[in-house]
C-alpha cells in the first residue's frame, strides 16, 4: 500500500458475526446444527426417511436401502453410485406423492363439475 492509501477500518456492529462476538460463550443454535447436519448428509439418509414418511413409502424404503449402502459401502465409486440413487428415489417418491394428490383432487372437481351439468 502506498502512502496515499490507507486501510478503512469498517465499524464493528454487535451481533454480526464478527471475532468479538463469537468468540466466548456464544454457540451455534439447535436449528443452525440441525441444517448443518442436513448439509452435510452425503448418503441422503434424511431425504430417504423423510420420503418414506411423506411421500409414497415403497420407493421411499428403496431410497433408504440405497441410502444404507452408500454409509456402507467402501468404495468411493459405489458410494456415490448408491448415494445418488438415494437421492434419485427420495425425490421420485415425494413428487410421486405430489402428483397422486393433485390428480385427485382435480378428478374430485371434474366429477363434481360433471355432476352440476346433468342437473
Amino acid at each position: 500500500m502506498s502512502a496515499e492509501e490507507q486501510a478503512v477500518f469498517l465499524n464493528i456492529v454487535p451481533g454480526r458475526g464478527n471475532e468479538e462476538t463469537t468468540t466466548g460463550n456464544c454457540k451455534p443454535s439447535r436449528v443452525r446444527r440441525m441444517i448443518s447436519d442436513l448439509r452435510d448428509d452425503k448418503t441422503h439418509r434424511v431425504l430417504a426417511i423423510m420420503s418414506i414418511i411423506c411421500g409414497v413409502s415403497c420407493i421411499g424404503m428403496k431410497a433408504l436401502i440405497s441410502s444404507v449402502k452408500a454409509g456402507e459401502a467402501t468404495d468411493v465409486e459405489a458410494a456415490q453410485k448408491f448415494s445418488k440413487e438415494a437421492r434419485k428415489f427420495g425425490i421420485i417418491s415425494i413428487v410421486t406423492l405430489l402428483a397422486i394428490i393433485i390428480c385427485t383432487f382435480s378428478l374430485l372437481a371434474l366429477i363434481s363439475y360433471l355432476l352440476t351439468l346433468e342437473d
